[in-house]
């Protein structure tokens, strides 16, 4: 089960051009969105990237105002090759990792793969991940689950991180989830 001490989001590369031309653009903006505040609502840290941000622009508008934390710009395809990415992550001291952005196929799935080396547990936010081509995307939520990671959805790991109705936050994440 995921705890809310334990958990932390990376929200990786939704920035520029890209974001908006990957399959299901507008479905996945707004499923970001309430992960986002889904996540400031339990408290729980996000860690962002960016990729190349000078060639490919900054996180997009609509998310940057979401994101309470310093976004970390990097070239590699996995957060985990970017030394201050590592810094960020192991400051928080948590192990359950949840996964969301783009594109699924290249940084989603190489990050999902070297924190499961790292001895992370790692879930993947099925519902707010995409790539350009539909098949990449399922291709990767395959090989991640088939390579130890777990998925998810924005509803189903909320209410699990949420863990009770008598919970102070269950009146905000049922407006966050309807």
């Amino acid at each position: 089960m995921l705890k809310k001490e334990d958990a932390v989001l990376i929200f990786i590369d939704v920035q520029g051009r890209l974001a908006e031309i990957v399959d299901g653009s507008d479905v996945l903006f707004k499923n970001l969105t309430r992960l986002l505040k889904g996540m400031n609502a339990l408290e729980i840290p996000v860690i962002a990237t960016e990729q190349l941000p000078e060639k490919l622009g900054p996180t997009r508008n609509e998310f940057q105002e979401l994101i309470r934390s310093t976004v970390i710009a990097k070239s590699s395809f996995s957060c985990c090759d970017e030394p201050a990415f590592l810094d960020a992550l192991q400051k928080t001291g948590r192990k359950q990792v949840l996964l969301c952005g783009i594109e699924t196929h290249i940084c989603v799935y190489q990050t999902a793969l070297h924190l499961l080396d790292g001895g992370y547990e790692v879930q993947v936010v099925s519902d707010a991940v995409s790539s350009r081509d539909p098949a990449n995307k399922a291709l990767a939520l395959c090989r991640m689950k088939a390579e130890g990671a777990r998925l998810t959805g924005i509803e189903m790991l909320l209410y699990e991180l949420l863990g009770d109705a008598k919970a102070p936050q269950f009146k905000s994440i049922l407006q966050i989830v309807k």
